[in-house]
């Protein structure tokens, strides 16, 4: 499992994404979705209540991209203790053998014990879309929770069409998030670090998304 201290448990987090990288997201999802298709939504894959417009054209998402090029680097090359791929491995193999309803809770809870840390103190950035090894490493914000359970889903057999990261405007806070909400049983289910446990996605009505996107694409989220 991966190790935390008493005080990284304790800590809570309150994850909010950049408003300016939400504002630009919002112009760019918008000026590239005359080149999506409308997505046919049914009870099994809609998010939130939205009508989704779809593209597999991830070329306007450079961080998505990075993010899964550099992931997929680092499990092929690194070595040792700290770059935590052993880390990884060892929590991955801990709950392959359970049920998928079991993993996805699994998952959720180990990810959202680590601490919340802000791009700009922990990369001197505004925003970065961090390796769920670097999350290890680093703790990170809320897109990063997103992404490390992604992949550890992912790693644990989850199929790429049934997961999507969701970046949204929480109307409660009146601020922008990030969450991953994964498919599973006919339904949607959030995976938030805001949560401690797992929220059927039509249960929650103060999270308006702006888009979702995967390995396989991206989908622009209207009313």
């Amino acid at each position: 499992m991966i190790s935390r201290t008493p005080s990284m448990r304790r800590q809570r987090r309150i994850c909010v994404i950049s408003a300016a990288l939400a504002g630009a997201m919002i112009l760019l999802a918008s000026a590239f979705a005359p080149a999506a298709t409308a997505a046919s939504n049914t009870p099994a894959d809609s998010i939130f209540g939205t009508k989704e417009l779809h593209s597999s054209n991830l070329n306007m998402f450079p961080k998505w991209r990075d993010a899964l090029r550099r992931f997929d680097s680092e499990l092929k090359t690194c070595t040792g203790t700290a770059c935590k791929a052993q880390e990884w491995n060892a929590f991955i193999d801990s709950v392959r053998n359970v049920s998928r309803e079991e993993q996805v809770r699994a998952v959720n809870r180990e990810m959202n014990d680590k601490p919340y840390v802000t791009d700009p103190v922990n990369w001197h950035m505004a925003d970065y879309w961090a390796t769920p090894l670097q999350f290890l490493r680093k703790d990170g914000d809320c897109e990063d929770y997103a992404i490390s359970k992604y992949m550890a889903l992912k790693a644990l057999g989850f199929r790429v069409e049934d997961m999507r990261i969701v970046v949204l405007q929480d109307t409660n806070l009146d601020v922008p998030h990030a969450v991953l909400v994964v498919f599973l049983g006919g339904r949607a289910l959030v995976l938030d670090n805001q949560v401690s446990g797992i929220v059927p996605a039509d249960s929650i009505h103060h999270y308006h998304p702006y888009y979702s996107i995967n390995e396989d694409g991206w989908w622009l989220h209207r009313s």
